[in-house]
This record gives structure tokens, C-alpha cells and sequence, in this order.
């Protein structure tokens, strides 16, 4: 008889004692756009059976138990305790002024007769001001912000927040993820070495220190996990990290993988495992939101370029395949187009080669809508993050890379970009965690 089975053996770590999802989960957001706002406006409707949760892969998605012929495949919240969308209660900060159904409105992202529907609750969710620096987001500015005082007062600010928000709305847990505007790129600074420079750093008020760091560190001091929807540099730098493994907080991270990227990581991997070479990927997009306003300006820009461009480089790996990928030109442009609104629109233009070298061409047009592509990934990530929360796991939530467009992972190890790698990673997790065995696809058990 073979050994050898479709679905592997326990790895070698015990699966973890996952805590029971009892009580109200609060989701605490900086940035309270258009992203946040259709999100929330998005598990409204869909907890008063207006809607179904199309996109969430935690509401809708199955997993594979057993082998092929077990037939046992139950829907992922069926098989892991997730938090469920009636005990969700919702809070953030922003700039601005708007409670959550006027920002949606501003929005123009859901239809106003949805909105009206569900007015009260979202007329309900109000900002708190906002911790924001003008020299890390430069397009946009907005009156609803914290005292002045230093980075460390305005972190003692925010904690007060957490404390204040988990008291008023009876949450038995919280979870926070950056759904704000892009900040200017820059690179790991003295200040962010180790936990003890950088909490001087906030004494002292370090430029090095932006504003989705001291949400980050407020997070991680109150204890609950911490998720980056945006490029820039937030919790990705040792101080913060080694403050998440040694608090065991979960942390994770960064920028949602929407529209082209989700593109890219779709098409690379299979351009890629045919061994058909790449010359060539110009990829361009005009948006309209707030998101296109502030990446007009360079800085925060050059913050999404590099997390764009890294996915590419990534899957195609041109140091192990030069004959195929070695001379690849690659360039990604982003125009604010305000005509568009939320509305983006991707093009995509690869130049392939194949066989002798004959080249052939693909174009792709991807007339896409930003945030109704995040707001259930912001859902996923939200309900992911607690599971894994309450499941005992600390530190970098490397499974979680199917929904970044520039996953985190440990220092040194290069991150995995392939979507199909990505899902098998999330998947086999979900399964380890449940003492399940994981799938290989080998399937020999099948014919031997």
C-alpha cells in the first residue's frame, strides 16, 4: 500500500488552542474614506440580508479536508471560529469632519438609496481626530486632529481612544488595520532600530517617525493586532516587530492587492510556469478618490511604486531564470484623474516572448473599483488577524500574504508573491490550526 497520501502529515508543531470568538470584536481603522466607509457600509447591509459578501473569502470560501473523495469541504467560517459579522462594532479617526454615512456619500463609491438604508448606523460612527502630519501626506489636510503636543502625547492620546472606544461599545477584543492615505516613502531610520529609540523618538518628537507608526505602537501597547493596508513603512521595521513578537501581538502587512497587482500576481505566475520569457510590462492607471490625490504627490508615490514593482520581480525571480526575465523593462505610472472617482482604471501591456524567441504581446484593461475590490479584503484581514490572535500567534502573519500586494515576512526571508502559493500557505495554515492534515495535491494514494 502507498504512503505516500494527497494530504500530508501533522507538521511537527502542535496545532495551537484557539480561544472562542465570544463577545463583540471592534475594528478600530485610521482613515475613515472611502475604503473604510464602504467596507462598513458593506457588513450593514449585509447583516440586514441586502447584500451577500461577495469577494470575502472568510464569508464565502471553502477548504478542502481529507482526500478528494472524502468529500468534506466546508465553508471556511464553518470550519474555524471567526468572529461573525453581527458582533462586529466599528471605530477610526480622520481628518475630516464627516461621520461614516456623509464620508460614504463624499465618497461616491455605494449608491445613495443603499446608504439611506442603513443611515442610522453609519450616521452613528463619528472620526476621533486624527494623529496626521503634513509632511508625510501632502495633498490633503483637514481640521479634525489631535492637540499639538509630541509624537509620545499624541500615542498617549490615541491609547486613551482604544480604552475609551472597547468601554463604550462592550468589545471583548479589537483589531486595527490602516485603511488611511498613502504616507511619503522612507526607509527604517536609528529611531526605529529598537523599541527603546523609538519611544524616545516619540519623546522627542523624531520627523523619522510618521503618524501610522504611533497608531501602530498604540495598537501593539494596547495589545491587539495590527494590520497595514497601505505601502509605507509602518510596522515593518525592528523596533515595532520585535515589540509584536515579544508582546505576542499579531502583526501584518502591506498595501491591499486590488486591482492591477491582483492582475499581475494572477498572470506572472503563469507566464512563469509555462517558462514563456517577459521583455517587458508597462502598467498604467488613472484614479480619482482621495487615494489618487495623494499619490499625485511623489513622495507617497514613490511608497506605492515600490511596493508595485517588488511583486513582479518577485514571482519571476530574474537571477534564477536570466534567459527568460533578465532584461525585463518594467514601469508603473499612477495619474490622478478626478473625472473617475473611485472608478480605476488599469492598463496593462506585456511584451511575451516563447518558442526561438518569437515575440507575442498580452493587453489588459482592467476597469476595476478600488474600494469595492479592499472592503472585503479589510473584512478577511480583520477576522484573520483575531483568529490568529486568539489562536496564540505572534509576530509577522507571513499567511496571510494573499492579500498584500508586499507581504511581510521574517527579516531575511524573501516573501512569496505567487496568489496560488498564497491561498495553498492561508489554507494549510487554517488547516494546521485546526489539527487537520495539510494537501500536497500529490494524490498518488489515488492510482498506486
Amino acid at each position: 500500500m502507498s504512503t505516500t497520501h494527497d494530504a500530508a502529515p501533522h507538521e511537527s508543531a502542535p496545532s495551537p488552542t484557539i480561544q472562542p470568538a465570544d463577545g463583540k470584536l471592534g475594528i478600530l481603522i485610521p482613515g475613515m474614506g472611502a475604503v473604510t466607509t464602504t467596507f462598513i457600509a458593506g457588513v450593514e447591509a449585509i447583516r440586514r440580508g441586502m447584500a451577500q459578501p461577495i469577494g470575502s473569502v472568510t464569508q464565502l470560501s471553502t477548504i478542502r479536508l481529507g482526500k478528494r473523495t472524502d468529500n468534506n469541504t466546508p465553508k471556511i467560517k464553518d470550519f474555524v471560529p471567526l468572529a461573525k459579522l453581527e458582533d462586529l462594532v466599528f471605530g477610526g479617526w480622520d481628518i475630516y469632519e464627516a461621520n461614516c454615512y456623509e464620508s460614504a456619500l463624499n465618497a461616491g463609491v455605494l449608491e445613495k438609496t443603499l446608504l439611506d438604508s442603513i443611515k442610522d448606523p453609519l450616521s452613528a460612527i463619528k472620526p476621533m481626530p486624527a494623529v496626521f502630519d503634513k509632511n508625510y501626506v501632502k495633498r490633503i489636510d483637514g481640521p479634525n486632529q489631535k492637540p499639538k503636543g509630541s509624537k509620545m502625547d499624541h500615542a498617549e492620546m490615541l491609547l486613551d481612544d482604544i480604552r475609551n472606544f472597547k468601554e463604550r461599545t462592550g468589545a471583548s477584543r479589537l483589531a486595527m488595520i490602516w485603511c488611511g492615505s498613502t504616507e511619503v516613502f522612507h526607509r527604517p531610520a536609528a529611531c526605529h532600530q529598537t523599541l527603546d529609540a523609538f519611544e524616545e523618538g516619540l519623546r522627542k518628537s523624531d520627523p523619522e517617525i510618521s503618524p501610522s507608526q504611533i497608531y501602530a505602537y498604540a495598537a501593539l501597547k494596547s495589545g491587539i493586532p495590527y494590520a497595514n493596508g497601505a505601502p509605507h513603512l509602518t510596522v515593518d521595521a525592528p523596533a515595532l516587530m520585535d515589540m509584536a513578537r515579544d508582546r505576542n501581538i499579531c502583526i501584518a502587512g502591506k498595501d491591499f492587492k486590488t486591482g492591477q497587482t491582483l492582475m499581475k500576481t494572477l498572470v506572472a505566475p503563469g507566464l512563469k510556469s509555462r517558462m514563456l520569457g517577459v521583455s517587458g510590462w508597462f502598467s498604467t492607471n488613472i484614479l480619482g478618490n482621495r487615494d489618487g490625490e495623494v499619490l499625485d504627490d511623489p513622495g507617497s508615490f514613490k511608497s506605492k511604486e515600490e511596493s508595485k514593482l517588488s511583486a513582479l520581480e518577485m514571482i519571476l525571480q530574474p537571477d534564477m531564470y536570466p534567459e527568460l526575465y533578465e532584461h525585463i523593462f518594467h514601469k508603473v505610472r499612477i495619474e490622478y484623474y478626478p473625472p473617475r472617482g473611485d472608478a480605476k482604471e488599469g492598463w496593462d501591456n506585456i511584451d511575451i516572448f516563447g518558442w526561438l524567441g518569437y515575440p507575442m504581446q498580452i493587453k489588459i484593461n482592467f476597469l476595476c473599483r478600488d474600494s469595492i475590490l479592499a472592503a472585503p479584503l479589510v473584512l478577511d484581514i480583520m477576522l484573520f488577524m483575531d483568529l490568529a490572535q486568539r489562536s496564540g500567534m505572534r509576530g509577522v502573519q507571513e499567511w496571510l500574504s494573499f492579500f498584500f500586494k508586499a507581504p511581510m515576512t521574517a527579516p531575511g526571508l524573501y516573501p512569496e508573491h505567487d496568489l496560488f502559493i498564497q491561498l495553498m500557505k492561508l489554507k494549510n495554515t487554517l488547516r494546521w490550526m485546526k489539527g487537520e492534515q495539510l494537501i500536497t495535491h500529490l494524490g498518488r494514494e489515488y492510482y498506486d
